[in-house]
């Protein structure tokens, strides 16, 4: 047993024995709840729904074209060097704009625009623009709205990051996995540590008003003691917000993975030393755990909102206004409302030929009953606050909580015992660390992981 902070112990042996497949729980129920049986007549309702509610709103915008295949990727892209592969996909997009967007109350105001992918910065500026321009047009974007853009530093100079925060984006993020040349070389993604750097130099010199990293951890050749220079050289980089993901192998479903050596992963007890190592580095240099992979300074505003409790998760993670509803457009996209989640169709030749037709390009959904939006609250008060006052879930949906929830409260017992949680009349709270694991605390109350096995990637 090792400290993780003064008082705080991480036990290795208990973060094995819980350590087990779990969802991200960027969403309860999990996207693998997305049916076919969602309709047209369905998403259109739940849009005037949502209409009725008033909420203000998120938007997201798929770009999924990239130059070159990182192996470690787990996203959907779609590989090319022929830029022209973009132009249909612009066209099409923008229709998915107008489309939505008729069915949506001008009225309503957006609070956040999100650009990923793929790499954004696959397009050219006057791309941007075109897209840009038609969002602006069928949308109320608040003035103080928080504009983020996913970039691949080995695509962008100084004029086109300068060019970004003209046009309107205000927050910027980009990978870097690892600054070890032998684990870029097994990844196939190259960058320099002069580059990395030059790259933040724009950001800065831009103004940009917050920036974001992402570290992957479990990635080939990786030692804790390689990774700690990592850990070092990002935080002398000084971002806002730093991302420390857990490699997900599954070959199985990503075929580009097959190109890792898997002989060359770390294993999983080295893999447990370089966690430990990154919380230890990072939180004694200033940034604070917000939970799960996610890391933040005192002042951003994903450490402000934790303290504040309006911390929410969505299908990009962490995110900052828990009361807005979310709307996806793009290829593989999906739109995150009070009560009904619903997805693009993946695949752009299925993707076109809906947006052809003038219909919205639907590929599933689901609609939420009563009881999957009273365990998204207690899941998601976990996931991102790690606490859950009871009697607040008590009183907004009029139940006993202790009764409603007498199944999931014996089985929390014994994590009880091991110090993962601490259950009192009141409350339920994660324990630090528990916060480790907090989707395996999390999957307690997912009724429909109790229903069919699903695969899902390790917490650890």
């Amino acid at each position: 047993m090792v400290f993780l902070l003064p008082g705080v112990k991480f036990d290795l042996e208990m973060i094995q024995k819980y350590d087990a497949p779990a969802p991200r729980y960027t969403s309860y129920p999990p996207a693998t709840e997305l049916s076919e049986a969602f309709t047209l007549d369905d998403l259109q309702n739940a849009i005037a729904a949502s209409n009725q509610r008033k909420t203000p709103l998120s938007l997201y915008f798929h770009i999924p074209f990239c130059q070159s295949a990182c192996y470690f990727c787990g996203c959907n892209t779609v590989i090319s060097n022929n830029k022209n592969i973009a132009k249909p996909y612009l066209e099409n997009l923008v229709k998915d704009i107008q489309q939505t967007a008729a069915l949506i109350d001008s009225e309503r105001k957006v609070l956040q625009i999100h650009w990923g992918g793929g790499t954004p910065n696959y397009l050219e500026p006057e791309q941007v623009e075109f897209i840009w321009k038609h969002i602006t047009q069928h949308f109320t974007i608040d003035p103080s709205a928080e504009i983020s853009i996913e970039i691949n530093p080995r695509y962008v100079d100084r004029d086109y990051i300068l060019f970004l925060r003209k046009i309107g984006f205000n927050r910027i993020s980009f990978g870097i996995q690892d600054f070890n040349h032998e684990v870029q070389v097994a990844i196939n993604r190259i960058q320099s540590e002069e580059m990395l750097f030059d790259v933040m130099s724009w950001i800065r010199e831009a103004q940009f008003e917050s920036v974001n990293v992402d570290l992957i951890y479990g990635l080939p050749y990786q030692t804790r003691q390689s990774f700690r220079e990592t850990i070092k050289k990002t935080i002398a980089l000084d971002p806002d917000r730093i991302v420390v993901f857990n490699f997900a192998y599954i070959p199985w479903i990503k075929p580009a993975q097959k190109n890792i050596p898997e002989s060359a992963l770390p294993l999983p007890q080295e893999k447990l030393e370089i966690l430990k190592m990154t919380i230890e580095e990072l939180t004694n240099n200033e940034y604070m755990f917000i939970g799960m992979d996610h890391f933040a300074k005192s002042n951003d505003e994903l450490a402000i909102a934790q303290r504040n409790g309006t911390l929410k998760r969505n299908f990009q993670g962490y995110t900052t206004h828990a009361e807005t509803e979310l709307f996806g457009f793009g290829a593989t996209s999906i739109s995150m409302l009070e009560d009904a989640y619903f997805q693009n169709h993946k695949q752009l030749k299925e993707y076109y030929q809906a947006i052809s037709t003038d219909t919205l390009p639907l590929s599933k959904g689901i609609k939420l009953n009563q009881d999957d939006i009273i365990r998204r609250d207690v899941i998601m008060s976990i996931m991102s606050h790690f606490q859950l006052h009871k009697q607040d879930i008590a009183d907004k949906f009029q139940i006993c909580f202790d009764e409603y929830f007498s199944h999931e409260l014996e089985m929390l017992k014994p994590l009880e015992a091991d110090g993962l949680v601490s259950l009192s009349k009141n409350y339920i709270l994660i324990t630090d660390i528990g916060r480790l694991l907090v989707r395996n605390i999390a999957v307690i109350f997912d009724n429909h992981m109790r229903k069919k096995e699903k695969h899902f990637s390790r917490a650890i």
